[in-house]
């Protein structure tokens, strides 16, 4: 039997999420039924890296599977992307160790949630951005985030805490840029709480408004509340970058 990885991208709009749920279009199924169909195997098990939510896309998901056929991994490649339907594509397929797991071996993850400001909405967007109806400061959202980078307990960030074992989590890197009528924020770090990143997202829009301080995230941060942080931003803006294992660059 093998171990493979794969690599895959896909637009969220359409999809229910990651994670196979009963009556609703998946990633998670679509993409074991296009393998299924290929492999001829009936109970293909594609495990990733995370879930992602109803509406968020990936650039960069990676996912392992484990499958006794012979087809070379490019030939696989390309049969599945046969398979699939237009809003997802495998770009990779690689032999991994018997031992590797997309979800448990994974280091760090990078998202970027894209924010589309002005008076005038863009249709050709809309899926893919949140628009917010005032002209934000991108400099101040950058200087506001500066203080989330380090080991901190995000619980302020996250959807019904507690979710998780622990909300410490270590984010290695935020930048917040301006690229002509979007702004970019990207975060970097060892693990992402739910929603941790739409919640960031939607704290720094706060200070992009003018609506809060700068130095009101970092209050944010301490206070440990989630009731104190801005609202959680909608799922259409948010995209999974890449996700790095050891021996990577980056990890």
């Amino acid at each position: 039997m093998r171990n493979l990885r794969l690599t895959l991208r896909y637009d969220g709009t359409d999809f229910s999420g990651w994670q196979t749920q009963p009556g609703r279009r998946t990633v998670q199924e679509t993409l074991q039924d296009a393998i299924a169909a290929i492999t001829q195997e009936p109970r293909v098990r594609a495990n990733a890296s995370g879930r992602t939510d109803a509406g968020v896309h990936a650039l960069g998901q990676v996912a392992n599977v484990y499958s006794a056929t012979r087809l070379s991994c490019d030939a696989l490649r390309k049969a599945i992307n046969a398979k699939l339907p237009a809003d997802v594509a495998v770009t990779d397929v690689a032999e991994a160790a018997q031992s590797f797991c997309a979800n448990k071996d994974a280091v760090a993850k990078r998202y970027r949630y894209v924010i589309r400001d002005g008076r005038v909405p863009d249709p050709f967007t809309r899926k893919y951005a949140w628009f917010v109806k005032t002209n934000l400061d991108a400099d101040a959202m950058r200087r506001a985030g500066a203080c989330l980078v380090g080991r901190h307990d995000f619980r302020c960030f996250e959807t019904e805490w507690p979710n998780r074992l622990t909300s410490v989590r270590t984010v290695t890197a935020l930048t917040v840029e301006r690229v002509e009528e979007t702004i970019r924020l990207e975060v970097e770090a060892d693990g992402f709480l739910y929603n941790m990143v739409r919640a960031i997202a939607g704290t720094l829009v706060q200070v992009g408004r003018g609506y809060w301080p700068e130095a009101q995230v970092g209050e944010v941060l301490r206070a440990m509340d989630r009731r104190l942080a801005g609202p959680t931003a909608p799922p259409e803006g948010l995209f999974l970058l890449r996700v790095t294992y050891p021996g990577e660059p980056g990890a």
